[in-house]
């Protein structure tokens, strides 16, 4: 069976999903319902030939799905940040009731609802522009900036910049292995985990040919070549080729090329991730087996109702059935 065109990522308590110009959110509420919210999109790819070019493609594609991925994290923390301020508003109530006080409730937002809904979007996107900042400026200096700094400590000691850009390389991987260990500690993470897993099930279990259903979803694995964390740890690979190759004796310059470097690492980076999601065989899937093991971190077991909003989620962006009776006509002609 072919490879299917879609991915996506785990958000809070739910699964985003996107195919083409399209995205959907399935989040489980605290009321046990799925929500799925739909949203169209025009992919850089879709903008030029440029933004197609190898490498480059590989840079807007990360910066792309880094924005889409911060907006539907966004979205999904909505439900259960209005459930925290719901509780304590039902509480003081049935406190004012108990003491025969009236209870009027006003609509504030009924006012001036076009005004207020702008003002939200228009909040909402620069709170979204910063947190993507933040969150690339602490990636970069944690990951990027850190091991340099601590390898450049070692100049006395190691002169061979090879062997020197090895130390920082192998310092990196260590710095992001355990910063994955500590992360998939915090209970909230872990939900989330799971939910990542439900993601890569359903995805290998469209490619395996199976109808999308929740005990078909549950035996296919949770392991996938196309997988963020892959990417991540290819990136972290790609650097230590890239950077053994770079020689500058002035600590503060390495660490600029450290920073100026990461579109052009990215851009490899996702070009390998590409090469071993389209291909099966024994190079792409060697190459592949590194992130595959991260994955035993940052995916877990899903439940069946986590895997319920998974195919939530891929339903909004693709007729799997249709998808399923097309790819067994193309293996029977």
């Amino acid at each position: 069976m072919g490879r299917v065109s879609i991915g996506g990522q785990a958000v809070i308590e739910g699964i985003m999903m996107k195919n083409d110009d399209k995205y959907a959110i399935a989040v489980r509420k605290p009321d046990k319902e799925i929500e799925v919210k739909l949203e169209s999109y025009t992919p850089w790819s879709k903008k030029g030939a440029i933004f197609r070019m190898p490498v480059v493609r590989g840079v807007f594609n990360f910066v792309e799905s880094l924005v889409i991925g911060m907006k539907t994290l966004m979205y999904s923390a909505e439900f259960y940040d209005e459930e925290e301020e719901v509780k304590p508003k039902k509480e003081k109530n049935k406190k004012n009731k108990k003491a025969g006080d009236i209870i009027e409730t006003v609509n504030d937002k009924a006012s001036e609802p076009d005004k207020d809904h702008k003002k939200k979007e228009s909040s909402d996107d620069a709170l979204m522009i910063g947190t993507v900042a933040f969150s690339l400026v602490l990636a970069i200096g944690l990951f990027m900036l850190l091991p340099a700094f601590i390898a450049s400590l070692l100049d006395g000691v190691i002169k061979n910049h090879f062997l020197l850009g090895l130390v920082e390389g192998v310092i990196r991987l260590i710095i992001f292995l355990i910063y994955v260990v500590l992360i998939s500690m915090m209970e909230d993470i872990k939900r989330t985990f799971m939910y990542h897993g439900a993601e890569h099930k359903c995805i290998n279990c469209l490619e395996s040919g199976k109808d999308l259903t929740v005990e078909n979803v549950m035996a296919s694995t949770r392991f996938h070549k196309r997988c963020g964390t892959s990417f991540l740890f290819i990136v972290m690979i790609v650097s230590i080729l890239v950077f053994m190759c770079i020689r500058t004796e002035t600590v503060w310059l390495r660490l600029g090329l450290r920073v100026l470097l990461v579109p052009v690492i990215a851009g490899i980076s996702y070009e390998f991730i590409r090469f071993a999601g389209r291909h099966d065989n024994w190079i792409a899937n060697v190459l592949s087996k590194p992130g595959l093991w991260v994955q035993k971190l940052t995916t877990k077991e899903p439940t069946p109702d986590m895997v319920e909003v998974a195919i939530k989620a891929v339903e909004g962006v693709l007729d799997w059935r249709a998808y399923l009776e097309e790819q067994k006509s193309v293996q029977n002609s």
